[in-house]
């Protein structure tokens, strides 16, 4: 049987990796702000030289940013919720139970995560690795079997709560882009 204090250390060294990641993640949407800020101000400047070609290509390029800033922040929000879940964990059966989604999460982020942060994408490999044996050790220690389609359940409910207030950050941070400048798809795009 293993002893719960190896596990307790490799929660931690998880949840410690997980907030590391989160930081990235926070320079990434910052270095995504100040990039929209620089674009958007194009966009302004052309459309007040009436220069509708280059204001086009700003707002669309714009949609592209805000679509990564999107993105990023709603993979930054998941993160976080992983890391509070790691960090109540108390028992045991909790483990099983709170690990289970937080795996579900981290890999369905992974794509997410990479094309932001290319960088990143060994380490989002070392979280789902931890993570995952961390699960199998409790299961199996504790001789829980798992319910993965609970489990997945709890990871989508997190991840559409976190797309939900990444939309409203993002509707709160950055300002609209004139409709005049993009077509119907890429105002759609942006509200989606």
């Amino acid at each position: 049987m293993v002893s719960p204090t190896p596990l307790k250390s490799q929660i931690e060294q998880a949840n410690r990796q997980v907030r590391l990641l989160i930081s990235q993640l926070d320079a990434a949407v910052n270095r995504i702000k100040q990039r929209d800020s620089t674009i958007f101000k194009s966009v302004v400047t052309a459309l007040a030289k009436h220069d509708s070609q280059h204001a086009t290509i700003y707002a669309n390029e714009l949609t592209e940013v805000r679509r990564m800033g999107k993105m990023v922040t709603q993979a930054q929000l998941a993160l976080e919720q992983v890391s509070l879940r790691l960090g109540t964990i108390t028992d045991l059966g909790e483990v099983a139970t709170t690990l289970a989604p937080a795996v579900s999460i981290i890999r369905s982020m992974k794509d997410t995560i990479s094309t932001a942060l290319p960088q990143a994408d060994q380490e989002i490999g070392e979280i789902s690795g931890l993570l995952s044996s961390l699960l199998v050790d409790a299961g199996t220690s504790a001789g829980i079997s798992l319910n993965f389609d609970v489990a997945n359940e709890d990871a989508q409910k997190v991840m559409e709560e976190a797309a939900a207030v990444a939309e409203q950050r993002m509707r709160e941070t950055f300002p609209e882009i004139p409709a005049t400048v993009l077509g119907a798809r890429q105002q759609e795009d942006l509200s989606a």
